[in-house]
């Protein structure tokens, strides 16, 4: 979330799509309910008629995969009926930036594809500048002095060339309004499905929002990431609020709403390939061969990013301790690195089924039900020599060798089982959708011999260090080096000194860090997280309930002679970073300093100072502590450009949103002859299913009563009495169409396998017409396996595809396609 959960009460409209908030995230709908107190509208954009929908002020049925035909058609509504926050757009985007002549796109493909490999060189992506060479937003970063040393600086600035009238037919805002040119409401509502008039209400509500002194916030979940344009659809949204003057304000924002209570904590924390701890990329061997090449390429020339050296060296620091010394790069090459290849979810279960990995160790997974094709993936694990399930109970993927399709005497895979700790059961910090880590204590025991996550990792992490230590091996100070001080007198992980680790310290007394300003890029700091640095920093006590994480003042009193109530509660636990609770909140403001909504400010210049509601993401005080006067414009410092990109020369699929239809679609694209995404990443073992077989569209969603794969709520028999069967929802006029009554066992099949379910039939779907023809589509939970003591069912996911969004790899979840059949007896 940009902002967080209580913000949405100071929303005057607030957009839920690609989600379902009143059943899957409840708390949500306490803050809607208290914005809808004061006169805001809820608008509900999703394919089914949802709990949310149920109580929206404007609900509008959108067929899956559709998204950014929505969104272009509002920018286009936006453009035609100049909506747009002009003063925002002007001076806190990038909206005046002009762009490489060269840059085009057409029929579905921008300038520099290379069909061969399927991806772009962005080259004419690039902006103009005043010198030869194009800006560039990576890359740009000089080491002028010996590694470790603090002086590092930056080659003489390229000048962006702008256009503050926004006329240029170069500058960004020109070419954006001549792309979203075809996207006429008219074609929106027939890619979408959603009928005209109540596309234009939503889009005149939403847009409304675009007048200085209102806000509107958009809340999306996974039916808005889970697609093979996901990541392009985020940026549609972000470009929305961009448009509209919506980033940085108090009721405003793009607020992702997490669907795991500490998912916000395991990205933060790296728990994906491509990232180390706060957002860094993971070093590469075949790019960066050494700490230099590393910072060189990864360090920008502009923005907060400029000190990634600081926070680089800092986590080498606490990763390698002693070892790690200006002399040996701190430690660098003991760093583990990416090869070059994929390693996303779907291709480390490619390289399974090759025979390329041999083991596999699982904490909290479970994706023979939740991973994509995983009737696939469990054929997969037949490859495997070895498997460890850390889980409470024996997982679909700890008895993968049990699944109907498997048999038993071909597998060879040795499977530990090692019982864990349920959440309930342990104590540490939770980061919640709003960056609030707050702190949980430890409520009982976990059972027999179960344990918690941090005393596993550090028995194993201990056992090895002693047997590299014994035996040696490849590379052996990769293990025996690692810092692993985090354990009391008998060895046993100790929380408080993990916590202490990740705040940041001093290497030379080990006091805590303020925050991270203080880290430093000459090997004096250690930090195992820059954008926690904060949220345990009390030097007096190593009690939690002392800590910023564990603050609990429930008070939002007036600060700084600003009016409170504001629902920043700034004692209330620690926002990262440095308990910021609205990120690029200098935006709320004009260049003046007055803010735009005067009821609702988070800032304000007096003439000599700033009042605040909030803490200030921008430079607010000069190098002597005296405030700074406006304007001071750089509302987005972590950017190189200062400003916020309505054009993204990063994504690897084009810098504007483009409507592609998904892997598998019903229709042909109507706004190019490029059907799919062409840089999305697809396997050889993707099986493209074709609308003349399988004419339906399917999407898969969450249940209040179920969590996840099932295993913690499937194996509880109160829930199970609530939500008892895998079940699929389906028109009433597809039901009747094949035959099917509410009750039926239907078969739900496509090329990648069949599932069996219990038939739902509901006006919460209704046909949608696309492009002229009639298209279906149904839902089904995803919670259901084949394992579990008090309910099992079909897997949904043995239907969906493999295939991967072309920035992310995050699989298509939300639209493939099936038919669907009465069961015969």
């Amino acid at each position: 979330m940009t902002n967080h959960w209580i913000d949405i009460r100071n929303s005057d409209v607030i957009m839920a799509i690609g989600g379902n908030n009143a059943e899957n995230h409840p708390i949500s709908m306490k803050w809607v309910t208290e914005a809808r107190k004061n006169g805001a509208k809820y608008i509900v954009v999703d394919p089914r008629f949802t709990r949310s929908a149920a109580v929206a002020d404007l609900y509008g049925p959108i067929r899956s995969g559709s998204d950014i035909a929505f969104f272009g058609g509002l920018y286009k509504y936006i453009f035609d009926n100049k909506l747009y926050h002009e003063a925002y757009v002007k001076n806190y985007t990038t909206a005046s930036w002009l762009v490489n002549p060269d840059y085009d796109f057409e029929d579905g493909l921008f300038s520099g594809y290379d069909e061969a490999s399927r991806k772009y060189s962005k080259d004419t992506w690039q902006y103009q500048t005043d010198g030869e060479t194009p800006w560039d937003t990576e890359g740009a970063f000089a080491w002028v002095n010996a590694p470790g040393t603090p002086a590092f600086t930056t080659p003489v600035a390229k000048t962006p060339m702008k256009d503050m009238t926004l006329s240029d037919p170069n500058c960004v805002f020109q070419l954006m309004m001549k792309h979203y040119e075809r996207y006429t409401p008219e074609v929106a509502s027939a890619v979408s499905g959603m009928p005209l008039e109540r596309m234009l209400e939503i889009w005149d509500l939403f847009a409304s929002t675009g007048q200085p002194g209102k806000a509107g916030t958009i809340l999306y979940a996974m039916g808005m990431t889970q697609h093979t344009y996901g990541s392009q659809n985020v940026r549609a949204m972000a470009v929305t609020q961009l448009l509209l003057g919506n980033m940085g304000m108090p009721g405003g924002g793009v607020n992702a709403l997490r669907g795991e209570s500490n998912v916000q904590g395991s990205t933060d924390m790296a728990m994906l390939f491509h990232i180390i701890p706060a957002y860094m990329a993971t070093p590469n061997a075949t790019v960066h061969e050494n700490l230099r090449g590393y910072l060189e390429k990864e360090t920008p020339s502009g923005g907060y990013w400029t000190n990634k050296p600081k926070f680089f060296i800092s986590l080498l620091k606490e990763m390698y301790g002693d070892y790690a010394t200006e002399a040996n790069d701190y430690a660098y090459a003991m760093m583990p690195k990416l090869n070059g290849k994929n390693h996303s979810h779907i291709a480390m279960f490619e390289a399974m089924n090759e025979g390329v990995i041999k083991g596999l160790f699982l904490w909290g997974q479970n994706p023979a039900v939740g991973g994509p094709n995983c009737s696939m993936e469990r054929k997969a694990m037949e490859q495997l020599d070895w498997m460890v399930s850390v889980d409470l109970w024996e997982t679909e993927t700890a008895a993968f060798w049990k699944a109907p399709t498997i048999d038993p005497a071909t597998v060879n895979t040795e499977i530990f089982m090692l019982p864990a700790a349920c959440h309930y059961e342990k104590q540490g910090s939770v980061a919640n959708s709003g960056r609030w880590i707050q702190w949980r204590w430890k409520a009982v025991d976990p059972p027999g011999e179960a344990k918690d996550d941090a005393e596993i990792c550090t028995e194993i992490t201990l056992a090895l260090k002693a047997l590299y230590e014994a035996e040696g091996g490849a590379v052996p100070e990769a293990i025996t080096k690692l810092t692993w001080d985090y354990v009391d007198e008998n060895d046993h992980v100790d929380i408080s000194k993990i916590a202490r680790a990740v705040n940041g310290y001093t290497v030379a007394d080990g006091k805590l860090l303020s925050n991270f300003t203080k880290l430093a890029a000459d090997g004096s700091t250690a930090c195992g997280n820059w954008i926690y640095s904060g949220y345990w920093n009390n030097e007096d006590s190593m009690e939690a309930v002392d800590q910023p994480t564990g603050a609990r003042d429930d008070t939002d009193p007036t600060r700084k002679g600003l009016e409170g109530g504001m629902g920043s509660y700034l004692g209330w636990s620690f926002a990262w970073p440095v308990n910021r609770r609205i990120i690029y909140n200098r935006a709320s403001c004009d260049l003046d300093g007055k803010p735009w909504n005067p009821d609702k400010p988070l800032f304000e210049w007096t003439g000599t100072e700033w009042l605040s509601n909030d803490v200030p993401d921008f430079g607010n005080k000069a190098a002597d502590g005296t405030e700074t006067k406006p304007p001071n414009a750089t509302a987005f410092i972590m950017l190189p450009e200062g400003e916020a990109r309505l054009y993204a020369q990063g994504m690897a699929d084009g810098p504007f949103p483009e409507h592609y239809e998904p892997f598998e679609s019903p229709t042909d694209n109507a706004l190019s002859s490029q059907q799919n995404d062409p840089a999305v990443v697809i396997w050889e073992s993707a099986s493209l299913g074709t609308k003349e077989n399988w004419p339906i569209v399917m999407t898969t969603y969450r249940l209040t009563e179920h969590w996840q794969t099932g295993q913690m709520t499937r194996n509880l028999p109160w829930l199970v009495e609530i939500m008892p069967k895998m079940f699929v929802e389906l028109s009433i006029e597809l039901a009747d169409d094949k035959g099917i009554v509410s009750g039926d066992n239907v078969i739900i099949e496509n090329n990648r396998g069949a599932i069996k379910a219990y038939a739902m039939v509901t006006n919460r779907f209704k046909p949608f017409q696309i492009n002229g023809e009639t298209v279906h589509q149904i839902g089904t939970p995803w919670h259901w396996g084949y394992t579990g003591s008090c309910s099992i069912g079909g897997i949904a996911n043995d239907l969906t595809p493999n295939v991967g969004d072309a920035n992310t790899m995050i699989p298509e979840y939300k639209a493939f396609l099936v038919d669907i059949r009465k069961e015969e007896v």
